[in-house]
């Protein structure tokens, strides 16, 4: 019998602000956190970006971090997501030692923020050799785990833009086969100049503010940024007298494997990927009242999850709407950062809008939702994200 995998806290921090509150005000107000880069040191400064409004030492102070203690920026980022969450989950990790606590998160450019400032460093001098471990990608969830402590499982997820959808999922497939008792389940990730430069070389960075669904669009903002589940059974919910905040009911990863970057035309991943995660939760397409898309603003992207959600709703397409024009895409912490923004969405009974959209795509039969209200009470949202190599992730976020 499948268990019931409720969702008992949320963190979260983005171009939009750090934590629920700020992030729902923003969403609430159209306020969009893309702008002008500021923090990273890029000769691609012409491209406005999703960043956290933090430089590394005032994110250390909060934190209590010494300066001299080797960091990476997402580890930052993830600290206080994940704190965020243990909060409202009435966890803490080294006195809740009874609890089978494990922490999944995806990550993929790693360390990288760090170790491409000190390459010079490392050639003439061994002054910064604490640096050259943490480009692994493993070790920004070794230094979250090693904040809080007490996890016996920490694992990383590897996937591109569906990484920390993909740590979810794996978080509530240990829960579904008793292997933990208690999930913390995300991912975290900062700009890089990797980053931007790759994404400039793909010739898919927007100099303006993206425009996901719209016909004129022309690419991504890259963001950055975490976000963090609690995961357990209601059984633990109810065990711990934690009142769940909503529930993981279905989730399905799909991989067509058509291209290194591109999805493939008729957008057959994304489909199969919905079509999983529908079923998985026991629903049928109809049931789904909102549909958080990956949207990135790419040509090939938007067109093609279009046609997906299309395949998949047929006449009755719920409402539709991509987040990337608030908090840029932040990559692999995309699946999660927005799994939180479709909590707050359920909690709240309002729909994320699709800013900067002015013209349907031509080859759809829907526009995306520019106005807040709900047409009907949100229960189930369906929330997708589309990693490189077609390896695509959708859950299905619901309220208790």
């Amino acid at each position: 019998m499948k268990k019931e995998i409720c969702v008992t806290g949320a963190g979260i921090v983005s171009a939009i602000g750090r934590g629920k509150q700020a992030t729902l005000d923003a969403l609430r107000n159209g306020r969009s956190g893309v702008a002008p880069i500021r923090y990273l040191k890029t000769v691609h400064d012409g491209f406005p970006a999703g960043e956290v409004k933090y430089s590394n030492a005032e994110m250390r102070e909060l934190l209590h971090i010494a300066p001299e203690e080797a960091m990476i920026r997402s580890s930052l980022f993830g600290m206080m997501a994940v704190d965020e969450a243990l909060r409202q989950a009435g966890i803490d990790c080294r006195r809740d030692t009874s609890l089978r606590l494990a922490l999944i998160s995806g990550i993929t450019v790693g360390g990288m923020d760090q170790v491409e400032n000190m390459y010079d460093d490392f050639i003439g001098t061994d002054s910064k050799n604490d640096y050259i471990a943490l480009i692994d990608c493993g070790a920004c969830t070794e230094q979250i785990a090693d904040r809080f402590g007490g996890f016996r499982i920490a694992s990383t997820i590897v996937t591109a833009c569906s990484s920390s959808a993909n740590a979810i999922m794996m978080g509530a497939d240990l829960l579904g086969e008793g292997r933990a008792d208690v999930v913390v389940a995300g991912g975290c990730e900062c700009l890089s100049r990797y980053h931007v430069n790759g994404f400039n070389t793909l010739m898919i960075l927007d100099r303006d503010i993206c425009r996901p669904f719209d016909r004129h669009r022309a690419g991504i903002n890259l963001g950055e940024g975490a976000g963090y589940v609690v995961l357990e059974t209601a059984e633990s919910a109810a065990r711990r007298g934690v009142p769940p905040v909503g529930k993981i009911s279905g989730y399905h990863n799909a991989c067509d494997a058509f291209h290194q970057t591109a999805s493939s035309p008729d957008g057959l991943g994304a489909y199969l990927a919905m079509k999983g995660a529908v079923e998985n939760a026991g629903l049928l397409p109809e049931a789904i009242d909102y549909v958080n898309a990956h949207g990135t603003g790419t040509p090939n992207n938007d067109l093609t999850e279009g046609l997906a959600i299309m395949r998949l709703f047929g006449e009755r397409i719920p409402p539709v709407a991509s987040i990337k024009s608030f908090t840029g895409h932040t990559t692999s912490a995309a699946g999660s950062l927005e799994a939180v923004i479709s909590l707050l969405a359920l909690a709240h009974g309002f729909l994320p809008v699709n800013m900067n959209f002015r013209e349907q795509i031509e080859e759809h039969t829907f526009a995306p939702v520019t106005d807040p209200a709900p047409v009907r009470p949100l229960r189930h949202i369906l929330s997708n994200s589309f990693g490189f190599g077609g390896n695509n992730s959708a859950i299905v976020i619901s309220k208790v």
